[in-house]
């Protein structure tokens, strides 16, 4: 095909949305609704994951020494706790500041017997990259010899892998429903498009149109509609962003991922899905006409 013949067939396209304003407007908002939404739902997510992660390198498992180990001894220890896989950090907690800690936390009655007396053992803070692997990297610090015991925080770690998990799961069947709706809609207007050009369509097949002179126009409708789309919906995103940002922040306090930072990511992507979903609504439209001819095209 020429250039000259693929830059008229473009043209078409773009022509086609302008003839069919009302049902490609009506497109657009249903595109722009379900980019927006697919994009809220991943920024949620992207949240959680951020507020899970800070959670996780500030929820840190003590690890008891036995009484019997001596300063050296720790040392050695806490170097093998930081051998352990999921082991990010490992800090190491003499028994003199845990009591000093407690002393500063709790009444001067309780520890008025005690003394000088010092019960608590020697201890390692740490932390794990990876709190759904929780039980396992506990196993195998318990295992390390020298180690008595570890604060169990498997509940915090349960519920956090938890809450994760149902949130990329959700943001993953959100994006999977929009896409189909979006491509149904998308579709339907191209339809009502091939319905009004029916006589020219038929007309085309009838002289010996190639099936891409004819698939075409409507393809790159498609891909004007979403293109669009995207473009609205990408500014759309940076102020209900900050607007729901804003709300929430009042409601748990925590530090969010700031729009600047993604806002590019985002309206590529967007750009890159719209084009893709017109495109493909365009292409699975056209077909059913494609394999007819003539005077099949209008119903005779």
């Amino acid at each position: 095909m020429q250039l000259s013949g693929l830059g008229y067939l473009v043209k078409e396209g773009f022509r086609n949305v302008w003839t069919n304003r009302i049902m490609s407007i009506a497109s657009i908002c249903v595109l722009v609704s379900c980019l927006v939404l697919t994009g809220s739902a991943v920024l949620f997510s992207m949240n959680v994951q951020n507020l899970v992660d800070t959670v996780s390198d500030n929820n840190e498992t003590v690890v008891y020494l036995k009484d019997d180990v001596s300063k050296i001894e720790a040392v050695y220890i806490g170097k093998e706790i930081e051998k352990v896989k999921n082991v990010t950090k490992a800090d190491y907690y003499p028994k003199d500041e845990a009591f000093k800690d407690y002393k500063e936390k709790l009444s001067d009655e309780v520890f008025a017997y005690l003394k000088d007396d010092n019960p608590l053992p020697d201890a390692y803070k740490v932390t794990m990259g990876d709190l759904s692997k929780y039980d396992g990297t506990v196993k195998k610090i318990l295992a390390v010899k020298g180690v008595d015991s570890v604060r169990n925080r498997r509940d915090i770690a349960k519920r956090l892998t938890e809450v994760n998990n149902l949130v990329q799961t959700l943001s993953i069947a959100i994006m999977i429903a929009l896409t189909i709706i979006s491509l149904f809609i998308i579709s339907n207007t191209i339809r009502a498009t091939m319905y009004n050009r029916r006589f020219e369509i038929s007309i085309m097949k009838s002289v010996g149109a190639t099936d891409t002179f004819v698939r075409v126009p409507f393809v790159v409708e498609g891909m004007a509609i979403g293109l669009i789309a995207s473009i609205i919906s990408s500014v759309m995103i940076i102020f209900l962003y900050d607007g729901i940002i804003n709300i929430c922040s009042n409601v748990i306090p925590f530090t969010p991922i700031p729009i600047t930072s993604v806002i590019l990511y985002f309206a590529l992507i967007f750009i890159g899905a719209g084009i893709v979903i017109g495109a493909l609504s365009g292409f699975i439209s056209i077909r059913k006409y494609l394999k007819l001819e003539g005077n099949e095209i209008l119903g005779f």
